[in-house]
């Protein structure tokens, strides 16, 4: 299910229960581009085919999705057309085509080969969790979580939602953990990381399917570097992988927690589903639990994320 997750803080409760949010979200429902519309974003069903609602709530948990669609035109091709439109005119009339000229020969250009351009949709899972308030994307980039929170907010009008600011730097908890071999409460240490010196950000060491204890990995803590990324397994029940940013990565249930739990025993699609978000629910709201004790996670100084 979520492969990611990027943290926000809700300060203040949502004040919207599911049917509250669906009605909110309905208003700005995904429309695919137009024939000039370079790109789109709104909200979509996050059982896909399975349901027309744009809310799905279980646990206390609200999830939705939104839907980006964007036309390729690369820049490549105007240009191209655009040395043909200018050749062609320097040419025929025997002058040179001015930069105003040329600009809105490009406008013009762009225009006629946008609505034969393909488009490319993605979609971006979150759940509002209104019992332990937090916002969680499954966005791979900041960019992509950043789209799904602006758009929530400008669809709910406000959203008292804000970017953690821990009080305990990640790096430097994540580096003693692997120059002392061993992770802490609950969490054991997997078999990739990255180490970045700060002084030179574009040092960078990246290791993957090695002993983090060995003395490579040793020789490069001496030498200064920091651990800005770390694989890791929580309690046995979900393996991930801490950035410096507390996004989390390659975030998985493990076979044997989701073999325990019966998900696999349901037949109907729906009810896998909510099953395996249940569990992920209660599993996420331990493991951020653990975080928030661990780095001393709060808000921003703003009461909402600053873009």
């Amino acid at each position: 299910m979520f492969k990611n997750a990027r943290l926000f803080r809700l300060q203040d409760a949502l004040g919207q229960d599911a049917m509250a949010l669906e009605q909110q979200l309905s208003t700005r429902r995904f429309q695919p581009c137009g024939p000039l519309t370079l790109s789109t974003m709104g909200w979509s069903e996050p059982l896909g085919g399975e349901s027309q609602a744009l809310v799905h709530e279980a646990a206390g948990c609200l999830l939705i999705c939104a839907k980006r669609q964007e036309r390729l035109l690369p820049a490549s091709v105007v240009a191209e057309v655009l040395e043909e439109r200018v050749s062609d005119i320097e040419t025929a009339e025997g002058r040179t085509v001015g930069r105003a000229e040329r600009r809105q020969l490009k406008e013009a250009v762009t225009a006629e080969l946008l609505p034969q351009s393909f488009t490319r949709s993605r979609r971006i899972l979150a759940y509002v969790d209104t019992v332990a308030h937090w916002v969680v994307v499954d966005a791979a980039s900041e960019r992509m979580a950043e789209d799904l929170v602006s758009l929530l907010r400008e669809t709910l009008g406000t959203l008292p939602a804000s970017l953690l600011r821990p009080s305990v730097p990640p790096p430097t908890l994540m580096t003693r953990w692997v120059s002392e071999g061993r992770g802490e409460q609950g969490f054991e240490l997997g078999d990739a990381c990255e180490l970045r010196d700060p002084k030179d950000k574009q040092s960078v060491v990246r290791c993957r399917g090695q002993d983090l204890a060995g003395d490579e990995i040793a020789t490069h803590l001496q030498a200064g570097k920091q651990v800005t990324q770390l694989a890791l397994e929580w309690e046995q029940r979900l393996s991930l992988v801490l950035a410096e940013d507390l996004s989390l990565k390659r975030l998985r249930l493990t076979d044997e927690l989701i073999e325990d739990s019966g998900v696999l025993e349901a037949d109907d699609p729906a009810a896998r589903f909510d099953a395996e978000f249940t569990l992920l629910i209660h599993e996420m709201r331990g493991l951020l639990a653990r975080l928030d004790g661990l780095f001393g996670l709060s808000g921003s100084d703003s009461a909402e994320v600053p873009w």
